[in-house]
């Protein structure tokens, strides 16, 4: 027969599995702070609004903060004595934008809540919902209860941000890695239908790639020169401002800006996905939704762990 106190210990421990198992909620903050999300909606809006661009750039500080050791907010922290900035990673250096934004969200955020009650790895993911929204693509219901790391890690965003000159091969090994599968890989590539590369990332393709539309490789040499004009910037499609998909028939034309973006269609285990996603929007975003939280699920901090930070760029 068990004891009362072995039944207690037991019962204390499986709730203590399902809190964490499921301690991610889209009504986290309702009780804790119902004014939250609308506040961070009206910062988003406003800074789209000013700068089309920036919600393509706010969408990747998530993607890049949730590839690094999990969705910790750890790319929002600036360099100390203890570690360097994931920012001087190679796949953020001098491309990775929209801090000031996430500053401001912030500060607006523990304005209406009175106090730091949501953290900035959930104001990534919210904020990234909100700037495709703003941008005219799907909404989904966002996880929330992250905390935010107290590390960062240069040398490991080094080593599994997935690199613009990825084969098919590397990317779905990349995203394996990260728990997500091939349906993911090209939903979330998809997010390429809105920003803009600099040129330095996209001159090897324009210049030496053989599955490229030799029309579409002229125009994007017009302004990415063989030398020099690293940061000119081109668009992933032709309506980099709009949350749509054109992203996918781009890519089905042989026009995909980056070597990573045509390997999803040149002959591979994802063609069928892109071409059905570039005849039906609404599956792309059906799926792209899903994936977000799926992506927005990896390795969260929390409970007790990490903390909530009062200035996103530095430790409490």
């Amino acid at each position: 027969m068990v004891s009362p106190t072995n039944f207690l210990l037991h019962a204390f421990l499986w709730l203590a599995l399902a809190v964490t198992a499921f301690s991610l909620s889209p009504n986290f903050y309702h009780n804790v702070c119902p004014q939250a999300l609308p506040a961070i909606k009206r910062v988003v809006e406003a800074a789209v609004h000013k700068e089309r661009r920036m919600g393509a750039s706010l969408l990747r500080l998530h993607f890049h903060d949730c590839f690094v050791n999990g969705c910790d907010g750890s790319l929002l922290l600036d360099s100390t004595s203890s570690f360097e900035t994931e920012k001087n990673a190679r796949g953020n250096l001098n491309s990775v934008r929209g801090f000031a934004v996430v500053d401001q969200i912030k500060a607006e955020v523990d304005r209406v809540c009175r106090r730091p009650v949501v953290s900035c790895a959930d104001i990534l993911a919210v904020a990234a919902r909100d700037s495709v929204v703003a941008l005219g693509g799907p909404t989904w219901k966002v996880r929330l209860g992250r905390r935010d790391s107290t590390t960062a890690s240069r040398t490991l965003a080094d080593s599994v941000l997935p690199s613009a000159s990825m084969d098919l091969p590397a990317l779905i090994n990349n995203f394996k890695n990260q728990g997500l599968n091939k349906r993911d890989l090209v939903a979330l590539s998809g997010g390429h239908t809105i920003g803009l590369s600099q040129c330095v990332i996209f001159r090897n393709r324009i210049y030496n790639a053989t599955n490229i539309d030799p029309a579409f490789a002229k125009e994007r040499r017009a302004t990415c020169p063989r030398t020099g004009g690293n940061t000119n910037l081109a668009p992933f499609d032709p309506t980099p401002a709009r949350f749509d998909t054109a992203y996918f028939n781009n890519l089905v034309k042989e026009r995909g800006l980056l070597t990573s973006d045509q390997a999803l269609f040149s002959g591979g285990s994802t063609d069928k996905l892109v071409e059905t996603y570039s005849k039906n929007p609404d599956a792309f975003w059906v799926d792209f939704g899903k994936s977000m939280i799926r992506m927005g699920n990896i390795k969260p901090l929390t409970g007790k762990q990490g903390q909530i930070r009062v200035n996103c760029r530095k430790v409490n």
